[in-house]
């Protein structure tokens, strides 16, 4: 047994297949990873365990918070197995379209640059902004976000990973806290939903939702603002107790000035978060471009976030 720096951080040496409990040339397996979950299910059923092919949630192929920007909550498990056996890093970070197991994405890093507490790490903890563009990629991109935040020797979180946390909380809050739908007077539409059926968009209730039906290409949901108005995010969501539908879908701006803005993506998932240069519009329109099924919206918003904000890449 050794230290090494694998996928999982820095631990010791192991390995996960084989009923037998042995590993690769019939080294004996470290762990007994059957066992822990066999023992976890019997304490707190409900827990979440996660690896490169669940049984719950997988792990999204790299260590640096960021899940693919087509994220799908479905993968393919024959055939793989934890570790050397899993499937490819690529394949984990987008999953399968039409995969067979239900196994969302989460994107795990840590707050220093390893997973462990070295006061020569103190100046190298994440800033507060780096830990929003890593949100946008993961929580933004229909991804779970597990941010790991090693106590120091005393068994407490030191002043600078603190500070960076409540400063990470501080920029969510401010960002996200003028709704230019629910707060700056703009209006919903779309020529298939009655009116009646739009309040489900802006309602915060994960199990209402509007279809576009099964003309959804020629369909569109438009944000109307009351005058021309500041905007470079838009958050999209779909009811996934209904599956995920949306394979790709496109937001174009109509400025004041007659400009505008198209900008193409594929999936959305639990939650989309999409960010682009600020835009002075008049209104939006959100358009299902291609889906699995009939596109259903769960929640539809925009936001005017810090311009130095926005996403990059």
């Amino acid at each position: 047994m050794k230290e090494v720096v694998s996928r999982y951080g820095p631990l010791f040496e192991f390995w996960w297949d084989g009923a037998n409990g042995e590993g690769p040339n019939g080294k004996k397996q470290v762990y007994d990873f059957r066992k822990f979950e066999k023992t976890l299910r019997g304490i707190a059923p409900s827990t979440v365990v996660f690896s490169d092919i669940g049984p719950d949630i997988r792990w999204v192929g790299n260590e640096d918070g960021i899940a693919g920007k087509s994220n799908w909550n479905l993968l393919d498990t024959a055939g793989f197995t934890r570790g050397p056996g899993a499937p490819s890093t690529d394949t984990l970070n987008s999953g399968n379209i039409s995969g067979k197991n239900w196994l969302p994405a989460e994107c795990d890093l840590s707050i220093r640059p390893g997973w462990f507490y070295h006061q020569r790490e103190d100046s190298a903890v994440k800033s507060p902004e780096k830990l929003f563009s890593l949100y946008l990629k993961s929580v933004g991109r229909g991804a779970n976000m597990l941010l790991n935040v090693p106590p120091d020797r005393r068994g407490l979180f030191t002043t600078f990973d603190s500070a960076a946390l409540m400063g990470f909380k501080q920029l969510r809050d401010e960002n996200f806290k003028n709704s230019l739908i629910k707060h700056g007077g703009a209006t919903l539409s779309t020529g298939l939903a009655g009116k009646s059926l739009l309040q489900n968009l802006t309602d915060g209730n994960d199990q209402s939702f509007v279809s576009l039906g099964e003309d959804y290409k020629n369909n569109y949901i438009e944000i109307k603002f009351t005058e021309a108005t500041p905007v470079d995010c838009v958050i999209l969501q779909e009811p996934i107790q209904m599956g995920q539908r949306v394979k790709k879908f496109k937001i174009q701006t109509f400025n004041e000035d007659g400009t505008g803005l198209e900008i193409n993506q594929s999936t959305i998932g639990k939650k989309r978060i999409i960010s682009f240069p600020k835009q002075l519009a008049k209104s939006l329109r959100i358009y299902i471009t291609e889906a699995k099924a009939i596109p259903l919206i769960g929640e539809v918003d925009a936001y005017m976030i810090n311009e130095s904000l926005i996403e990059k890449d």
